[in-house]
């Protein structure tokens, strides 16, 4: 297991430091903004600042607040629930669409890049520990 987070981890970085920076959205219409995905931890608008709005785990528009909209395991506006009919959206600057950040394995244009699969996958361990996760992936 731990060899296998380690090669993702590895994996992550490559892909980092080509990446664009992505930006993701919420709510039945993808209006609502989630944070960035891929910013660094010092940024106000990152999912990995624990201070700030989007990385916060108490704040409403963060996905990492396990009661709230975005990051409850039973809103249908969260990434963290398997049956969400309206997950967020990954994009960049330029609206250009990376596939919906989702749980649901089956869901049509669900991003399967690195990141993005490892956030799925480890949300209920990143949320506890959002600082730690962003050093193993980031630096």
């Amino acid at each position: 297991m731990k060899k296998i987070v380690f090669i993702t981890i590895l994996i992550l970085i490559t892909l980092y430091a080509n990446a664009q920076v992505l930006h993701i959205y919420g709510g039945k219409s993808h209006d609502v903004y989630l944070g960035c995905l891929n910013c660094n931890s010092i940024n106000s608008n990152s999912i990995w600042n624990s201070y700030g709005t989007y990385g916060s785990k108490y704040n409403s528009k963060s996905i990492w607040n396990s009661y709230g909209t975005y990051g409850s395991s039973y809103s249908d506006f969260s990434p963290f629930n398997t049956y969400a009919n309206y997950p967020p959206v990954i994009v960049d600057k330029q609206g250009n669409f990376y596939g919906y950040l989702t749980v649901n394995k089956y869901k049509s244009n669900r991003a399967e890049f690195e990141l993005a699969l490892v956030i799925c996958k480890y949300y209920d361990l990143i949320r506890d520990d959002l600082s730690t996760w962003y050093d193993k992936i980031f630096n």
